[in-house]
């Protein structure tokens, strides 16, 4: 009994201490200009391209969870013509993925913040249902970097991002930008126009993260087969950082539970 009172009054806070710590510097990981701050989020260049091919290269700069550059190089495989894009001065790209992670982390922080060194826990199940709400967050946040959004290709030709480009993007050009894991990911889709005289079985494709040659979609009045598909990528270290402080908050969270159920296992079933 007095081992269980010492892990409610003193190892519970101390963990807590450190899952706030380690979650702060996840949180840094993300972090946002303060307004007038004057000190801002630095921009980071990132070059996104594949080994072995030239035929899509491209170079963002990513501020927090903006990408607020992007320059985009691609070699027509039809005639080796090289066309070339990039944002338009006055855009950005807000990258949800980021922006919802961090949201999840600084509510973890938050559920953490309630219970001050001063809080006395009662019972071993107010610690468990505190520990399974912070991992609900922190699972969240991961799940947010390792699972980008499914989108079907006429979501993605309807998307703003098309509208950020200086030259316009070709109507037979999609591009589409996302995160998974510790990636930023560059997906460019040749299309060609499907013509009403072939006869080839119309078949929209569903959603999907990455779709592959031969997908069909309509949009506008005209039908599209996706022919090329290019996907570029980098690593964000500070996204790799994050991945880590969420997977050992996660393991820390656990290793509480599992005390504290020990304890609560042998209260039901000691011997009278």
């Amino acid at each position: 009994e007095e081992e269980f009172k010492w892990l409610l009054q003193e190892e519970v806070h101390a963990v807590l201490r450190q899952l706030q710590d380690i979650l702060k510097e996840a949180s840094h990981r993300f972090a946002l200009p303060t307004s007038g701050s004057g000190g801002g989020v630095k921009q980071e260049n990132f070059v996104l391209s594949t080994s072995g091919t030239d035929q899509v290269k491209g170079v963002m700069t990513l501020q927090g969870d903006a990408l607020c550059q992007a320059d985009v190089n691609l070699k027509m495989p039809r005639n080796n013509q090289l066309l070339h894009f990039a944002f338009r001065e006055d855009k950005q790209w807000k990258l949800q993925q980021i922006q919802d992670a961090r949201n999840h982390v600084n509510q973890a922080i938050y559920l953490l913040m309630n219970r001050d060194v001063n809080y006395q826990f009662k019972t071993g199940l107010e610690v468990l249902k505190l520990m399974d709400a912070v991992m609900l967050q922190l699972s969240r946040a991961r799940n947010r970097l390792t699972t980008p959004a499914t989108l079907t290709l006429p979501e993605i030709a309807s998307s703003g991002l098309t509208k950020m480009f200086t030259p316009v993007l070709p109507p037979d050009i999609l591009v589409n930008f996302y995160i998974n894991l510790n990636k930023l990911c560059l997906t460019v889709y040749q299309l060609h126009v499907m013509q009403p005289s072939t006869t080839k079985n119309f078949k929209p494709a569903g959603g999907s993260v990455l779709h592959n040659p031969g997908a069909m979609f309509e949009f506008g009045s005209q039908r599209y087969e996706v022919s090329h598909v290019h996907k570029v990528e980098c690593v964000v270290p500070w996204l790799n950082d994050a991945l880590v402080f969420f997977t050992v908050s996660l393991q820390l969270c656990q290793q509480l539970k599992d005390k504290i159920s020990v304890f609560s296992s042998y209260w039901n079933y000691r011997p009278y």
